[in-house]
């Protein structure tokens, strides 16, 4: 498929992987394109908005040959001349680590790189604090978002609810079944403690990966001999098995941003009143890409 970019030599800023090869058959359509914004802007929209205003140079927008096409078009008809984006083609739906790797060709690999979903948003201050991360050249990280700042109505959803030690990530436990109710964040997972503290860190996918992260995921995926759609290969189970290891590790970076996200079909207003909110505050512009215009 085509791509519409800055050549990777003459990008400045670092670079954003954004996963958009997810099928979404719980909520039945293109969720990257989820109309969110006060202009009917969709999440990808946004996200990339934020990165770029934030100071990352160059977006890679991983696509399935199904729905790809679609997003494609939706980018060259929406996003300005100047913002240097281009596309992967995840051929076959083997996990998050399998998109990431997907991107490898489209970017300088001995970079350091950022990566996240294409159905949260999490706002430029999350992004302005992983982009100087990653400039600073000081290892791979995580940014860590508030349980109580990364729930969105009423719906139960899964998160990675992190471990964390001197601010490095020691594990993370993914958590389903995680609701909002009287004041409480409760797990209806059968797992303890049942009851989570608001302040919890959790991952929502929101990652900055050292150059050497390409070979552990080119490895991980060699040995996944029998991946497959119902045996994925995913970032959080890699990103355990290198948080010990010498020279990786990843610190867990904080923000008070909030993470909203686009789980559900019911999701969608919500989501979209929660946006015209922070265009209200000032927290966010009410024009999309107005860095870049």
């Amino acid at each position: 498929m085509g791509q519409r970019s800055a050549s990777v030599g003459t990008m400045s800023g670092p670079s954003l992987i954004i996963l958009a090869a997810g099928r979404a058959r719980r909520f039945g359509g293109v969720k990257p394109l989820a109309p969110i914004g006060p202009n009917g802007e969709g999440v990808l929209d946004l996200i990339a908005s934020d990165a770029y205003g934030a100071g990352f140079g160059h977006v890679v927008v991983v696509i399935n040959p199904d729905t790809g096409p679609v997003i494609q078009e939706h980018v060259a008809a929406n996003w300005p001349a100047a913002a240097s984006v281009s596309f992967a083609v995840q051929e076959r739906p083997l996990g998050t680590v399998h998109a990431v790797l997907s991107a490898r060709g489209a970017l300088d690999d001995s970079l350091s790189f950022a990566v996240c979903n294409a159905d949260d948003l999490y706002g430029r201050d999350a992004f302005a604090t992983l982009g100087a991360h990653l400039q600073a050249g000081t290892g791979n990280c995580l940014v860590g978002f508030r349980l109580d700042h990364a729930l969105v109505g009423d719906q139960p959803v899964t998160r990675g609810v992190c471990e964390v030690a001197d601010g490095r990530l020691v594990g993370i436990a993914e958590r389903r079944q995680v609701v909002h109710a009287d004041g409480r964040y409760v797990s209806h997972d059968g797992l303890d403690p049942a009851e989570l503290g608001a302040d919890r860190q959790v991952s929502m996918n929101l990652w900055g990966f050292l150059p050497s992260m390409w070979d552990v995921f080119a490895k991980a995926m060699a040995d996944a001999t029998d991946a497959s759609e119902d045996k994925e290969v995913l970032l959080p189970e890699i990103v355990g098995t290198q948080i010990n290891v010498p020279g990786m590790g990843f610190a867990v970076l904080t923000t008070d941003a909030r993470c909203i996200g686009v789980t559900h079909p019911d999701d969608l207003a919500v989501v979209q009143a929660d946006v015209a909110a922070q265009v209200t505050r000032g927290e966010r512009e009410a024009v999309a890409f107005s860095t870049l215009r």
